[in-house]
């Protein structure tokens, strides 16, 4: 057997000999056999940059061994002509049940995190879970949710009263804080923060959060306070607020949906990561492929819509039954909760975003009783479709890079575990997708948006298959707790 197969620098001839003729295993050796072998796939890694040929022995839920030759196993995986992947890591979904996770786990996902919103209790979060999802799961604390209990707001979801519209006081803010440190010593992965849905809280209240998530070195994720070319209330200006945050106070940053936030000012807020970044802030952003986003239309982001033209209200879909609103139904609709999708971006800022090198993938999706926006289902299967196999606008290599390799960089620094998420080696937990790179697509629709994804062969989490044959397996549930230490 070969395990982390390294050519030695021996001669020349050497040099010039394909792995697939290495040495073979020593007579008297025994075959080592392991849980789960995935044969003679395409194995592609970001961190080393591998795109080779192997076979991956796991065992114990972990991948023990990457070789140029075959491999015995327990249960094996006849992968040829498929690629092998580390499995994806959605920062951003917010539809963290089982309906949910079956469907992104037909899209590639073996982790998905709920860090914008997050959560107002992160043990029972955690707890409800435990034992019972497919997929690994995780949550920040979250400002949205902790506001939404301090000021007693009766949003289902978002906030709809004093929670997003109220000014806190300073013992309010105390109390704010106090709850968010308490989320983090719970294990909560970073703080969840949407300005935009919170437009009364203060600068001064954003920054105080930033300052308790930089006391646990933990991230914050973003949605930032507005967006538009027009100050004030810009989407230059709602970047510079969190990257000045960040600046004040030490903590990392993470805007979320870079592209949804930002519209037609895309290149703009890019730059400005891109500036923070090289001049030593640790700051990341996040895209997801899809002109329009969606959101509740009880939220004090709707707001906005209360009084424009009637065009404007034709860009808005209401979910429950798929029909473009007017002026009579928006306001309608706005004394119920609900949820809306908002068809304000363009393909253009959507490819500005999804093509960045800053960027990592991350859908934001929710399905309730298969309603609510395709980026659910097809996100990363989209991106392998469009990005890579249509428009070659990607790399496989940096697709790749995008759903696992960025998201682990971003969260290792708070929680250790996912150093060994994201890679493709000897040592990483085995969460791994399989698919076809020439048959990947995307299904869902804005009208169906339920569908699953195509291609994605196999899926194992901790080492378990949980798609077989691109369909669900029953029964498994495999998932664990990705959660930052507890103190």
């Amino acid at each position: 057997m070969v395990r982390n197969m390294l050519v030695p620098a021996r001669s020349a001839l050497a040099l010039l000999l394909p792995l697939t003729l290495a040495v073979p295993r020593p007579v008297g050796v025994p075959r080592v056999t392991y849980d789960l072998v995935i044969q003679r796939g395409r194995v592609i890694d970001p961190e080393s940059k591998l795109d080779a040929i192997r076979s991956i022995g796991i065992t114990g839920g972990k991948i023990v061994a990457v070789s140029a030759m075959p491999l015995s196993g327990r249960v094996t995986i006849d992968a040829k002509g498929l690629v092998v992947a580390p499995g994806f890591i959605d920062l951003h979904l917010h539809g963290q049940d089982d309906e949910n996770y079956r469907v992104v786990a037909l899209d590639g996902v073996t982790t998905a995190l709920e860090l914008e919103l997050g959560t107002g209790n992160v043990d029972p979060w955690y707890a409800e879970r435990d034992g019972k999802a497919l997929i690994n799961y995780g949550v920040s604390i979250g400002h949205i949710k902790v506001r939404m209990d301090v000021f007693h707001d009766p949003g289902p979801f978002l906030p709809s009263g004093d929670g997003g519209r109220q000014t806190a006081t300073l013992g309010q803010v105390e109390e704010i804080k106090s709850r968010i440190e308490r989320g983090l010593q719970q294990g909560g992965l970073g703080v969840g923060m949407g300005l935009q849905y919170t437009p009364a809280a203060t600068r001064w209240e954003a920054l105080e959060a930033f300052r308790m998530a930089a006391k646990y070195r933990a991230p914050v994720f973003v949605h930032t306070r507005s967006w538009g070319e027009t100050e004030p209330g810009s989407s230059v200006e709602a970047v510079n607020e969190v990257i000045g945050d960040a600046a004040i106070s030490g903590a990392a940053l993470h805007i979320v949906h870079i592209n949804s936030t930002s519209l037609t000012s895309t290149p703009k807020t890019l730059s400005m990561v891109a500036d923070a970044r090289r001049h030593g802030l640790d700051v990341t952003t996040e895209a997801y492929p899809y002109t329009a986003g969606m959101t509740a239309i009880e939220s004090a982001l709707i707001d906005r819509f209360e009084d424009v033209p009637d065009s404007v209200y034709a860009m808005i879909q209401w979910v429950p039954t798929g029909e473009r609103l007017t002026r009579e139904s928006f306001h309608r609709y706005r004394k119920q909760s609900g949820s809306v999708i908002l068809h304000l971006n363009t393909p253009e800022m959507e490819a500005v975003a999804i093509t960045s090198p800053l960027t990592a993938i991350a859908s934001d999706g929710m399905l309730v009783g298969g309603k609510g926006h395709p980026r659910t289902a097809g996100t990363f299967a989209r991106v392998l479709a469009y990005y890579v196999r249509e428009t070659k606008k990607l790399t496989l290599m940096d697709a790749i890079r995008k759903m696992t390799l960025l998201p682990a960089e971003r969260l290792e620094k708070l929680a250790p575990a996912f150093k060994a998420k994201g890679r493709l080696k000897a040592g990483a937990d085995a969460d791994l997708v399989v698919f076809d790179a020439e048959r990947v697509r995307d299904r869902s629709t804005y009208a169906e948006p339920a569908l699953p994804s195509e291609g994605f062969r196999y899926v194992v989490v901790h080492g378990v298959p949980i798609v077989r044959d691109g369909k669900i397996v029953e029964g498994v549930h495999p998932g664990r707790a990705a959660r930052a230490p507890i103190h």
